[in-house]
């Protein structure tokens, strides 16, 4: 079977429409692509819940991400089992216990990409209704196997805790029991996963500082990427909140929760002083 399989031949239907992180920083309007709807994008300013004007379109945007999220969260996982042969965990090898804890997120990703179809469907949206950004698959794409280990498990599956968990606390808010137990389910498997990876992160670069600080600067990346001019963090204008006790339990220290804390709103800050600057601009 081919392995190192690039994020360029991923195998979609033309129900799907992809964007990549470079699009996506290109796009000023949201944090959600629209490919069908013509209802208005989701602000990235205030904490999503039922009263929101735009709640259900974000509700449903933020679900159809999570799907295609799965999706690749599956490919990736079984990727990084294939792409590397079992070994003491140096050069390009991943011990064989890994192996089959990468083995086991497909089979929980496999389970999350139906669950979250049929939510979407739930919730009225179409596959393909929102665009797909690949970014999570293009993190599973390094030749180092740490390193997608710190940009999947920790960086991006550390966001799905927190999306997750404001979804969970959306459906509570709605009335919605489905979406609650579902997201509650997930969101249980994603803890696992993030530790999983921060477990393995430690214990193969044990030896190597220096290949385990390049890691975890790969991951500050990757987190930096997603902080979406503040959209996830502590600030009530943050639409996700930061699932602080979750990610505790997923293996984060104190001082690497304060630090995506403390980039997500130097990155709403950022986001609203070029706000201020555009209207100035207009004269507005």
């Amino acid at each position: 079977m081919r392995q190192f399989f690039p994020v360029e031949d991923l195998a979609r239907d033309d129900r799907f429409v992809q964007t990549n992180m470079a699009e996506r920083m290109r796009d000023t309007r949201s944090a959600v692509g629209v490919k069908k709807s013509k209802s208005r994008s989701r602000s990235a300013s205030n904490r999503l819940t039922p009263e929101r004007h735009d709640a259900s379109d974000a509700a449903r945007g933020l679900m159809h991400g999570i799907m295609v999220g799965e999706i690749q969260a599956l490919e990736g996982a079984g990727r990084t089992a294939h792409d590397f042969p079992a070994g003491d965990g140096t050069g390009d090898t991943i011990p064989f216990e890994l192996k089959l804890d990468m083995a086991r997120q497909a089979w929980d990703e496999a389970r999350h990409v139906e669950i979250s179809a049929k939510l979407s469907d739930w919730m009225g949206t179409e596959i393909g209704q929102f665009q797909e950004n690949t970014v999570l698959f293009e993190a599973a794409c390094s030749n180092d196997p740490v390193l997608r280990l710190a940009g999947v498990n920790r960086a991006l599956e550390g966001l799905a805790i927190d999306v997750f968990t404001q979804m969970k606390e959306f459906g509570q808010l709605a009335g919605d029991p489905f979406l609650e137990f579902c997201e509650d389910w997930m969101l249980a498997d994603e803890v696992t996963h993030v530790k999983m990876g921060s477990d393995w992160l430690r214990k193969v670069t044990e030896k190597d500082p220096e290949r385990r600080a390049k890691a975890l600067e790969f991951q500050q990346v990757v987190d930096k990427l997603f902080s979406f001019g503040g959209a996830r963090g502590e600030s009530d204008e943050s639409p996700i909140g930061l699932a602080r006790r979750f990610r505790e339990l997923a293996g984060f220290t104190d001082e690497e929760v304060d630090t995506i804390a403390s980039m997500d709103h130097d990155a709403l800050e950022e986001r609203k002083a070029a706000v201020r600057r555009a209207r100035e601009v207009a004269g507005v």
